[in-house]
Protein backbone atom coordinates (compact mmCIF):
# COMPACT_ATOMS: atom_id res chain seq x y z
CA UNK A 1 0.00 0.00 0.00
CA UNK A 2 1.20 3.37 -0.70
CA UNK A 3 2.08 5.32 2.34
CA UNK A 4 1.11 8.60 1.36
CA UNK A 5 -2.25 6.92 0.69
CA UNK A 6 -2.69 4.54 3.83
CA UNK A 7 -4.79 6.77 5.68
CA UNK A 8 -7.03 8.03 3.08
CA UNK A 9 -7.76 4.54 2.26
CA UNK A 10 -8.76 4.03 6.12
CA UNK A 11 -10.85 7.40 5.83
CA UNK A 12 -12.66 6.10 2.69
CA UNK A 13 -13.92 3.17 4.53
CA UNK A 14 -14.76 4.73 7.59
CA UNK A 15 -16.41 7.38 5.90
CA UNK A 16 -17.91 5.09 2.78
CA UNK A 17 -18.76 1.33 3.95
CA UNK A 18 -21.75 2.36 5.93
CA UNK A 19 -23.60 3.10 2.46
CA UNK A 20 -25.27 0.99 0.41
CA UNK A 21 -23.69 -0.31 -2.90
CA UNK A 22 -26.00 -2.10 -4.54
CA UNK A 23 -24.76 -5.25 -6.88
CA UNK A 24 -25.14 -5.34 -10.51
CA UNK A 25 -24.79 -1.75 -11.04
CA UNK A 26 -22.16 0.40 -12.99
CA UNK A 27 -20.38 3.20 -10.54
CA UNK A 28 -19.66 6.01 -13.14
CA UNK A 29 -16.42 7.39 -10.65
CA UNK A 30 -14.65 10.58 -11.38
CA UNK A 31 -10.76 10.74 -10.97
CA UNK A 32 -8.30 13.54 -10.50
CA UNK A 33 -7.41 15.83 -13.45
CA UNK A 34 -3.66 15.84 -12.50
CA UNK A 35 -3.39 16.41 -8.75
CA UNK A 36 -3.80 12.42 -7.14
CA UNK A 37 -4.75 14.11 -3.92
CA UNK A 38 -8.30 15.42 -5.29
CA UNK A 39 -9.72 11.96 -5.46
CA UNK A 40 -13.08 11.44 -3.23
CA UNK A 41 -13.17 9.67 -0.39
CA UNK A 42 -16.29 7.65 -2.06
CA UNK A 43 -14.10 6.63 -5.18
CA UNK A 44 -11.57 5.31 -2.99
CA UNK A 45 -13.63 3.18 -1.39
CA UNK A 46 -15.34 2.12 -4.83
CA UNK A 47 -12.72 1.46 -6.56
CA UNK A 48 -11.51 -0.74 -3.71
CA UNK A 49 -15.02 -2.71 -3.58
CA UNK A 50 -15.62 -2.68 -7.45
CA UNK A 51 -15.51 -6.55 -8.86
CA UNK A 52 -14.00 -5.01 -12.08
CA UNK A 53 -13.01 -1.76 -13.57
CA UNK A 54 -13.59 -0.68 -16.92
CA UNK A 55 -11.55 1.72 -18.40
CA UNK A 56 -9.96 4.12 -20.84
CA UNK A 57 -6.69 2.93 -20.45
CA UNK A 58 -5.84 -0.03 -18.58
CA UNK A 59 -2.12 0.34 -18.47
CA UNK A 60 -3.02 4.29 -16.98
CA UNK A 61 -5.60 3.05 -14.44
CA UNK A 62 -3.48 0.22 -13.28
CA UNK A 63 -0.94 3.06 -12.74
CA UNK A 64 -3.18 5.03 -11.04
CA UNK A 65 -4.64 2.56 -8.12
CA UNK A 66 -1.20 1.63 -7.39
CA UNK A 67 -0.62 5.25 -6.51
CA UNK A 68 -2.89 4.87 -4.21
CA UNK A 69 -2.75 1.68 -2.89
CA UNK A 70 -5.26 -0.38 -4.53
CA UNK A 71 -4.74 -3.88 -5.98
CA UNK A 72 -6.33 -5.07 -9.32
CA UNK A 73 -5.39 -7.58 -11.51
CA UNK A 74 -5.13 -7.01 -15.09
CA UNK A 75 -7.82 -9.85 -15.38
CA UNK A 76 -10.37 -6.75 -13.48
CA UNK A 77 -9.18 -4.10 -15.59
CA UNK A 78 -11.58 -4.09 -19.01
CA UNK A 79 -10.47 -1.93 -21.43
CA UNK A 80 -13.55 0.55 -22.52
CA UNK A 81 -12.87 3.22 -25.03
CA UNK A 82 -13.64 5.40 -27.69
CA UNK A 83 -12.88 2.23 -30.29
CA UNK A 84 -14.30 -0.25 -28.82
CA UNK A 85 -17.10 1.31 -26.46
CA UNK A 86 -20.28 -0.22 -28.17
CA UNK A 87 -18.99 -3.50 -28.29
CA UNK A 88 -17.21 -3.43 -25.07
CA UNK A 89 -20.59 -2.48 -23.30
CA UNK A 90 -22.10 -5.64 -24.04
CA UNK A 91 -19.04 -7.51 -21.82
CA UNK A 92 -19.92 -5.20 -19.16
CA UNK A 93 -23.78 -5.66 -19.09
CA UNK A 94 -22.87 -9.20 -19.11
CA UNK A 95 -20.72 -8.82 -15.64
CA UNK A 96 -23.35 -6.21 -14.28
CA UNK A 97 -26.62 -9.42 -14.92
CA UNK A 98 -24.23 -11.87 -13.58
CA UNK A 99 -24.37 -9.36 -10.00
CA UNK A 100 -21.51 -7.73 -10.17
CA UNK A 101 -19.87 -4.34 -9.07
CA UNK A 102 -18.33 -2.14 -11.93
CA UNK A 103 -16.61 0.99 -11.96
CA UNK A 104 -15.85 3.14 -15.13
CA UNK A 105 -13.33 5.50 -15.06
CA UNK A 106 -11.28 7.62 -17.62
CA UNK A 107 -8.09 8.70 -17.96
CA UNK A 108 -9.30 12.03 -16.07
CA UNK A 109 -11.66 13.92 -15.17
CA UNK A 110 -15.66 12.91 -14.75
CA UNK A 111 -16.62 10.37 -17.56
CA UNK A 112 -18.87 10.76 -20.18
CA UNK A 113 -18.69 14.88 -20.79
CA UNK A 114 -15.29 14.79 -23.17
CA UNK A 115 -14.28 11.29 -22.34
CA UNK A 116 -15.91 7.83 -22.84
CA UNK A 117 -18.25 6.59 -21.39
CA UNK A 118 -21.61 8.14 -22.21
CA UNK A 119 -22.51 5.66 -24.93
CA UNK A 120 -21.31 2.70 -21.71
CA UNK A 121 -23.89 4.63 -19.89
CA UNK A 122 -26.67 4.01 -22.54
CA UNK A 123 -26.28 0.86 -22.96
CA UNK A 124 -26.21 0.10 -19.13
CA UNK A 125 -29.45 1.62 -18.97
CA UNK A 126 -31.14 -0.03 -21.69
CA UNK A 127 -30.33 -3.49 -20.33
CA UNK A 128 -32.14 -2.23 -17.14
CA UNK A 129 -29.42 -1.76 -14.82
CA UNK A 130 -28.64 1.10 -12.53
CA UNK A 131 -25.71 3.73 -13.34
CA UNK A 132 -24.63 5.35 -10.00
CA UNK A 133 -22.61 8.52 -10.47
CA UNK A 134 -19.56 9.30 -7.91
CA UNK A 135 -18.72 12.89 -8.51
CA UNK A 136 -15.55 14.83 -8.25
CA UNK A 137 -12.74 16.53 -10.14
CA UNK A 138 -13.62 18.09 -13.65
CA UNK A 139 -11.38 20.59 -16.02
CA UNK A 140 -15.07 22.54 -16.99
CA UNK A 141 -16.02 23.31 -13.75
CA UNK A 142 -12.10 23.85 -12.49
CA UNK A 143 -11.22 26.52 -14.73
CA UNK A 144 -15.12 27.89 -14.51
CA UNK A 145 -14.48 28.36 -10.97
CA UNK A 146 -11.52 30.59 -11.45
CA UNK A 147 -12.58 32.05 -14.46
CA UNK A 148 -14.82 34.94 -13.09
CA UNK A 149 -16.85 34.05 -16.37
CA UNK A 150 -20.25 33.04 -15.74
CA UNK A 151 -22.73 35.28 -13.55
CA UNK A 152 -26.16 33.90 -13.46
CA UNK A 153 -27.56 37.29 -12.40
CA UNK A 154 -26.99 38.55 -15.61
CA UNK A 155 -28.85 38.38 -19.11
CA UNK A 156 -25.99 36.72 -20.19
CA UNK A 157 -25.73 34.05 -17.74
CA UNK A 158 -24.58 30.30 -17.93
CA UNK A 159 -22.01 28.82 -20.19
CA UNK A 160 -22.42 26.73 -23.38
CA UNK A 161 -19.55 23.57 -23.53
CA UNK A 162 -18.75 23.30 -26.69
CA UNK A 163 -15.30 20.65 -26.15
CA UNK A 164 -12.94 20.48 -28.99
CA UNK A 165 -13.86 22.38 -32.22
CA UNK A 166 -12.79 20.50 -35.78
CA UNK A 167 -9.53 19.72 -36.78
CA UNK A 168 -9.99 21.36 -40.13
CA UNK A 169 -9.13 25.22 -40.51
CA UNK A 170 -11.99 25.42 -42.48
CA UNK A 171 -14.09 23.45 -40.53
CA UNK A 172 -12.74 25.22 -37.30
CA UNK A 173 -12.94 28.57 -38.91
CA UNK A 174 -17.11 28.03 -39.53
CA UNK A 175 -17.44 26.75 -35.94
CA UNK A 176 -15.44 29.74 -34.39
CA UNK A 177 -17.90 31.83 -36.27
CA UNK A 178 -20.82 30.17 -35.20
CA UNK A 179 -19.89 30.88 -31.60
CA UNK A 180 -19.11 34.28 -32.30
CA UNK A 181 -22.82 35.44 -31.95
CA UNK A 182 -23.09 32.92 -28.80
CA UNK A 183 -23.69 35.56 -25.96
CA UNK A 184 -23.04 33.30 -22.79
CA UNK A 185 -19.33 32.07 -21.89
CA UNK A 186 -18.35 29.10 -24.30
CA UNK A 187 -16.37 26.28 -22.65
CA UNK A 188 -13.58 24.95 -25.16
CA UNK A 189 -11.02 22.01 -24.67
CA UNK A 190 -7.51 21.66 -26.96
CA UNK A 191 -4.04 19.91 -27.39
CA UNK A 192 -1.39 21.44 -26.80
CA UNK A 193 0.22 20.69 -30.75
CA UNK A 194 -3.22 22.68 -32.05
CA UNK A 195 -3.47 25.27 -28.68
CA UNK A 196 -2.17 27.99 -31.68
CA UNK A 197 -4.16 27.01 -34.47
CA UNK A 198 -7.00 27.31 -32.07
CA UNK A 199 -5.51 30.92 -30.65
CA UNK A 200 -5.30 31.93 -34.23
CA UNK A 201 -9.05 30.95 -34.98
CA UNK A 202 -10.13 32.62 -32.33
CA UNK A 203 -8.67 36.06 -33.05
CA UNK A 204 -11.02 37.33 -34.81
CA UNK A 205 -13.30 37.62 -31.93
CA UNK A 206 -10.97 40.97 -31.35
CA UNK A 207 -11.64 42.51 -27.84
CA UNK A 208 -13.85 39.57 -26.07
CA UNK A 209 -11.72 38.15 -22.96
CA UNK A 210 -10.73 34.43 -23.60
CA UNK A 211 -9.32 32.61 -20.23
CA UNK A 212 -7.16 29.94 -21.24
CA UNK A 213 -6.33 27.25 -18.67
CA UNK A 214 -3.42 24.82 -18.94
CA UNK A 215 -2.00 22.10 -16.85
CA UNK A 216 -5.08 22.30 -13.84
CA UNK A 217 -3.92 21.23 -10.53
CA UNK A 218 -0.69 20.50 -11.80
CA UNK A 219 2.98 21.99 -10.93
CA UNK A 220 2.99 24.08 -13.57
CA UNK A 221 -0.49 25.23 -13.58
CA UNK A 222 -1.47 28.55 -15.77
CA UNK A 223 -4.59 30.74 -15.87
CA UNK A 224 -4.57 33.88 -17.96
CA UNK A 225 -7.54 36.04 -18.85
CA UNK A 226 -5.95 37.69 -22.59
CA UNK A 227 -8.13 39.55 -25.32
CA UNK A 228 -8.90 37.00 -28.16
CA UNK A 229 -6.82 38.83 -30.69
CA UNK A 230 -3.68 38.62 -28.23
CA UNK A 231 -3.58 35.18 -27.82
CA UNK A 232 -1.27 34.41 -30.14
CA UNK A 233 1.11 36.65 -29.08
CA UNK A 234 0.69 35.67 -25.72
CA UNK A 235 1.44 31.84 -26.23
CA UNK A 236 4.67 32.50 -28.10
CA UNK A 237 5.60 34.46 -25.19
CA UNK A 238 7.26 31.29 -23.86
CA UNK A 239 7.32 27.92 -25.21
CA UNK A 240 6.01 26.46 -21.79
CA UNK A 241 3.00 28.10 -22.24
CA UNK A 242 2.19 26.25 -25.08
CA UNK A 243 2.60 22.49 -22.84
CA UNK A 244 -0.52 20.96 -21.72
CA UNK A 245 -3.91 20.12 -22.03
CA UNK A 246 -6.33 23.27 -22.18
CA UNK A 247 -9.28 24.91 -21.10
CA UNK A 248 -10.14 27.73 -22.84
CA UNK A 249 -13.14 29.78 -21.83
CA UNK A 250 -14.73 32.26 -24.12
CA UNK A 251 -16.45 35.15 -21.74
CA UNK A 252 -19.91 36.56 -22.25
CA UNK A 253 -20.54 39.01 -24.39
CA UNK A 254 -21.46 42.40 -23.38
CA UNK A 255 -25.08 43.31 -23.54
CA UNK A 256 -26.13 45.47 -26.51
CA UNK A 257 -28.69 47.87 -24.29
CA UNK A 258 -29.02 50.94 -25.37
CA UNK A 259 -27.97 53.05 -21.91
CA UNK A 260 -30.01 56.25 -22.51
CA UNK A 261 -33.37 54.40 -24.09
CA UNK A 262 -33.13 51.68 -20.50
CA UNK A 263 -31.93 54.97 -18.12
CA UNK A 264 -34.88 56.59 -19.67
CA UNK A 265 -37.45 54.23 -19.22
CA UNK A 266 -36.17 53.52 -15.46
CA UNK A 267 -36.24 57.06 -14.23
CA UNK A 268 -40.28 57.35 -15.72
CA UNK A 269 -41.49 54.44 -13.95
CA UNK A 270 -39.57 55.50 -10.93
CA UNK A 271 -41.56 58.54 -10.89
CA UNK A 272 -44.91 56.53 -10.11
CA UNK A 273 -43.66 52.84 -9.15
CA UNK A 274 -41.34 51.64 -6.12
CA UNK A 275 -38.03 51.23 -6.67
CA UNK A 276 -37.87 47.16 -6.93
CA UNK A 277 -41.15 47.46 -9.09
CA UNK A 278 -39.34 49.96 -11.30
CA UNK A 279 -35.90 48.08 -12.10
CA UNK A 280 -37.75 44.66 -12.77
CA UNK A 281 -40.26 46.53 -15.80
CA UNK A 282 -37.74 48.37 -17.05
CA UNK A 283 -35.06 45.63 -17.36
CA UNK A 284 -38.43 43.41 -19.32
CA UNK A 285 -39.00 46.26 -21.08
CA UNK A 286 -35.60 47.42 -22.12
CA UNK A 287 -33.52 44.32 -21.15
CA UNK A 288 -31.21 46.08 -19.83
CA UNK A 289 -29.07 44.14 -16.81
CA UNK A 290 -31.62 44.48 -13.78
CA UNK A 291 -28.33 44.53 -11.55
CA UNK A 292 -27.10 47.64 -13.14
CA UNK A 293 -30.54 49.43 -13.21
CA UNK A 294 -31.15 48.80 -9.22
CA UNK A 295 -27.64 50.58 -8.78
CA UNK A 296 -28.17 53.13 -10.63
CA UNK A 297 -31.68 53.72 -8.91
CA UNK A 298 -30.41 53.23 -5.94
CA UNK A 299 -27.25 56.41 -6.78
CA UNK A 300 -30.35 58.52 -7.91
CA UNK A 301 -31.98 57.84 -4.82
CA UNK A 302 -28.89 59.26 -2.98
CA UNK A 303 -28.50 62.00 -4.72
CA UNK A 304 -25.18 60.28 -6.40
CA UNK A 305 -24.16 61.82 -9.94
CA UNK A 306 -26.25 60.12 -12.65
CA UNK A 307 -24.05 57.87 -14.76
CA UNK A 308 -25.03 57.86 -18.67
CA UNK A 309 -27.51 59.45 -18.39
CA UNK A 310 -29.29 61.46 -21.10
Amino acid sequence: MSASFASALNAARDAAAAQHYPQGALYVVATPIGNLADITLRALHVLQLADAIACEDTRHTQALLRAYGIDKTSAQLLAVHQHNEAEAALAVVQRLQQGQRIAYVSDAGTPGVSDPGARLVAAVQAAGLRTLPLPGASSITTALSVAGAVAHSTENGGFLFAGFLPVKHAERANAVQQLASEPRCVVLLEAPHRIGELAQALSVLGDRPVTLARELTKQFEEITTQRARDLTAWLEGSPQRSRGEFVVLLHPTAPTTDDSDSLRVLRLLLQELPLKTAVRLAAEVTGASRNSLYDTALAWKRGAPESGGE
